[in-house]
């Protein structure tokens, strides 16, 4: 008798397995063996090493392969703003041994700017984690009659299309958050694209041109000496290591804010199970002090939110950035 209710149950699960597919079995795997991971995860990071964003997935790596008793190898594929890593991992196995650092640039802009990606930011990944999100530093040359940003604005009024301001480049999100401000306060500024903050930061305390919209580690060390004068930060909230320095929302601009959010991505179709497990884990790394701090410390505001509050996110952005894109005409170079 037991063996005929065993033939039936195995029956039923077949036919199960047959109408779900593959997440039916990834998900019974799972649920048998909760020992995930069981062996090291590949983490690709489509950014150079060193850079703001290499350095904070390093950190979650660290301590995440701390949690999981297994090694969290940090991948690194730059090229193309990001695209290139990103593209590696929507054609990885779903089974949650692969992920990608995204960004705003790589997963709402890059979609909005016509480039052949090799991806859809929707429909070949599914969001795990958002980490946090740095904050853009708007900063003049000490020789700029302003203080503040209603100050700037003024100056800006009174001298149309003679002010430049520089971002790291075309399309870059520092371009569209200078073309965000140009909107919000009504003024004509001509922006200066660079390769890189290094070269901008250079003409802006020469004085070749007047506003840098960059983040913050790349302005702050010179604000501190006295050679850039900070006028606002561009998120909602002030940040951790400039409390003095106020928002541009609360700067007479209301309701204005724009950030470079990063998340974990994994593969498209990877089960409900390990998602809401990686979740999980991230969640309660991002609640270690000694974490959050290091990720201050390289510009980033520590956040958590849901995969699907982490969705809502991405589609809110690439909805606001393609109407500032559309409305300013910027084309990618």
């Amino acid at each position: 008798m037991r063996s005929g209710k065993s033939n039936v149950l195995v029956l039923f699960l077949c036919i199960l397995g047959v109408l779900c597919g593959e997440r039916f079995w990834v998900l019974a795997a799972h649920a048998a063996d909760p020992a995930f991971p069981m062996r090291p995860v590949r983490f690709v990071v489509p950014f150079p090493p060193g850079t703001s964003t290499d350095v904070a997935a390093r950190l979650v790596a660290q301590r995440l392969a701390e949690r999981f008793g297994q090694q969290v190898v940090v991948d690194n594929r730059a090229g193309a703003s990001g695209t290139i890593g990103v593209a590696i991992v929507a054609q990885a196995a779903p089974n949650g041994y692969t992920w990608t650092l995204g960004t705003t640039t790589t997963h709402a802009l890059a979609p909005l700017l016509g480039a052949k990606l090799g991806y859809d930011p929707v429909r070949d990944f599914t969001p795990v984690a958002l980490l946090g999100d740095a904050a853009y530093f708007l900063t003049t040359n000490p020789a700029v009659p302003a203080t503040t940003v209603q100050a700037f604005v003024a100056h800006a009024r009174a001298n149309p299309g003679k002010l430049h301001y520089a971002s790291v480049g075309n399309a870059s999100l520092g371009h569209l958050t200078g073309e965000l401000l140009k909107k919000a306060a009504g003024i004509d500024m001509v922006h200066v694209p660079y390769k890189g903050s290094t070269l901008s930061t250079i003409d802006l305390m020469a004085g070749r041109i007047q506003l840098q919209i960059t983040t913050i580690p790349a302005s702050l060390p010179h604000v501190r000496a006295g050679k850039l004068r900070a006028l606002a930060v561009t998120s909602r909230e002030r940040v951790s290591t400039l409390r003095e320095t106020p928002t541009v929302a609360e700067s007479g601009f209301p309701g204005f804010h724009a950030s470079l959010w990063m998340g974990v991505f994994v593969p498209a179709r990877t089960s409900a199970a390990v998602t809401a497990f990686l979740d999980r884990e991230f969640s309660s790394t991002l609640g270690a002090t000694a974490l959050r701090e290091a990720l201050v410390e390289q510009g980033f505001e520590p956040g958590s939110l849901a995969p699907a509050a982490f969705s809502k996110l991405i589609r809110d952005d690439s909805a606001r950035w393609r109407k500032v894109i559309e409305e300013a005409g910027i084309k990618p170079e």
